[in-house]
């Protein structure tokens, strides 16, 4: 957690690009990691990533509900049909699981039983690799039943402790390295452990990811989908898959397929399904 009296924060989006935002303006935009992504060509009809296009989407998250400031809203619409917090704000509200343990800006990691919390959380955000204490943010968590660590951290597998401490038993939590994952396992046999944010994960780490996690998302990596196919069990959507490794894992996809208003196509298929033309360039 960065303690600097500026207020900052460093995210990984659009790419996999390093965005560092400071006092609520883009101060900084690394190289992205990918050239295009079919989760952003769908949704916001970006067809080619570049800095240009990067900046204009943090700058325009940052307007829309505040990200990194203290205008963040904190109660978001679904932003996919299988996204991490989709699937984890249904398992709470269904009641699968007690708790989530996820990450947000400006708080870190947060603790919280509220479905519309942890949706409100992830649904637009990306990855969290630094971040500035937020009151506002704070303040906002806390009124909606959140717990945050004691100083704010990043800090998940704490986040698991606290969470089993306050006597929560079916606990979710969200990891992004591989270190966290078997940290979390550790902690807890039957937590369920969600890899996220895995694009660039070199194949060791992936193979000991996948002895651990129940759930992982695809994001662009090429070790993942290759795993899959000797390890998953269940997969959600096909450009940017989810893919469940564990019937505790699977349940939790089948009850988030439940809410899915769309049509769905249920079929016993050899994992993974990855039509070409959907998938992130380059895999990574």
């Amino acid at each position: 957690m960065n303690d600097r009296n500026k207020d900052r924060h460093v995210i990984e989006t659009l790419g996999r690009a390093r965005v560092v935002v400071e006092d609520g303006k883009v101060v900084a935009i690394g190289r992205p990691v990918l050239k295009y992504c079919p989760l952003w060509a769908k949704i916001r009809g970006i067809k080619e990533i570049n800095e240009h296009v990067i900046r204009d989407n943090v700058e325009f998250r940052i307007r829309d509900f505040g990200m990194c400031t203290a205008a963040r809203a904190l109660e978001l619409d679904v932003f996919v049909g299988f996204g991490a917090s989709e699937t984890l704000m249904t398992a709470l509200r269904r009641g699968l699981l007690d708790a989530t343990v996820t990450v947000c800006e400006g708080a870190g990691t947060v603790i919280t039983s509220n479905p519309a919390l942890v949706q409100g959380i992830g649904a637009r955000l990306g990855g969290i690799i630094e971040t500035s204490p937020v009151e506002a943010i704070l303040r906002g968590i806390s009124e909606r039943g959140g717990v945050t660590l004691v100083p704010p951290a990043i800090d998940q597998p704490a986040g698991l402790r606290i969470a089993l401490r306050m006597g929560y038993k079916r606990v979710a939590v969200t990891v992004c390295t591989v270190e966290d994952a078997e940290q979390c396992r550790a902690i807890s046999k039957d937590a369920i452990i969600f890899g996220v944010h895995l694009t660039g994960i070199t194949r060791g780490d992936a193979e000991r990811l996948f002895q651990v996690a129940d759930l992982v998302t695809a994001c662009a990596s090429r070790y993942i989908r290759e795993l899959a196919n000797e390890r998953a069990i269940l997969q959600a959507g096909t450009a940017i898959p989810i893919f469940a490794l564990t019937p505790a894992g699977k349940e939790l996809l089948l009850e988030r397929a439940k809410e899915i208003e769309d049509g769905l196509l249920l079929s016993a298929v050899q994992l993974p399904m990855l039509p070409a033309e959907k998938q992130p360039i380059p895999l990574v």
